[in-house]
């Protein structure tokens, strides 16, 4: 280590070297070096503006909770969860959304808020959602979504969506999937409970989109334009988003 230091006639010099500068090369630098350090800083800046915040997760902390609230069984799924996320991270973002879709359909369950709960709606964590082994479409869907950000894909790019899904020729039932967008104005991709593969959406005329949201917009139907912030309007997207910051999740 040496220290420069300020000659007489307006030059420095590094002990031990030949090296000399002038105070103008000195400044130079400075500024160069400031310009480094505000480029990198406005392009982590750029990175946060267009993919979101980074998703993390304290893993540690999920599973000891995951423990100590629904036992071991529970808990080794979210070890396996932990091991499918960390397998999937160099993956192509279409190579994520396969093994996402395909882990929670695998793994859990499906019933109703009502058998898992005893309430009429609920949003389970992915916590609660693995620990109870079972729940219905919204906590499908959401533990995907969570699960894909942590993987690293954008929240511009995957929507939480509502839709209702016919069940005959006549009727259908409310039902959430997610949807994972490309780009922004192509159609998207459907993670869905009720079935293995990820499709787009246009393979699949049996859901008529209602509204969607992530966590930073609400759209309606198919717009463009997001309508408000999803966690005014939708308290029970507002309520698991705090419970997964008190299970150690960061969406």
């Amino acid at each position: 280590m040496f220290k420069i230091k300020p000659l007489q006639g307006g030059v420095v010099s590094t002990p031990g070297t030949s090296t000399s500068m002038n105070l103008a090369d000195t400044r130079w630098l400075t500024c160069l070096w400031m310009l480094c350090k505000a480029f990198v800083l406005g392009l982590a800046s750029l990175v946060v503006l267009v993919t979101g915040p980074l998703a993390a997760a304290d893993w540690d902390k999920l599973q000891s909770l995951t423990q100590q609230r629904y036992g071991t069984s529970s808990a080794t799924t979210v070890t396996a969860w932990r091991k499918m996320v960390e397998e999937s991270r160099a993956l192509p973002d279409i190579e994520k959304l396969t093994k996402v879709n395909t882990f929670f359909n695998r793994h859990m369950l499906y019933d109703t808020d009502a058998v898992v709960w005893q309430l009429e709606d609920y949003w389970a964590t992915p916590v609660e959602f693995m620990g109870r082994g079972s729940g219905d479409c919204e906590d499908f869907a959401i533990a995907k979504y969570i699960t894909l950000r942590l993987l690293g894909v954008s929240d511009p790019s995957l929507r939480l969506i509502y839709v209702r899904a016919k069940t005959g020729a006549t009727t259908s039932v409310a039902h959430m999937v997610l949807g994972f967008y490309p780009e922004p104005s192509q159609q998207p991709m459907i993670l869905d409970n009720l079935i293995t593969s990820v499709r787009l959406a246009s393979q699949r005329p049996d859901l008529s989109p209602v509204f969607s949201f992530n966590s930073s917009g609400l759209w309606a139907g198919g717009a463009t334009s997001s309508l408000a912030d999803p966690t005014t309007r939708l308290s029970r997207w507002r309520d698991v988003l705090e419970r997964m910051h008190q299970d150690g999740l960061t969406p």
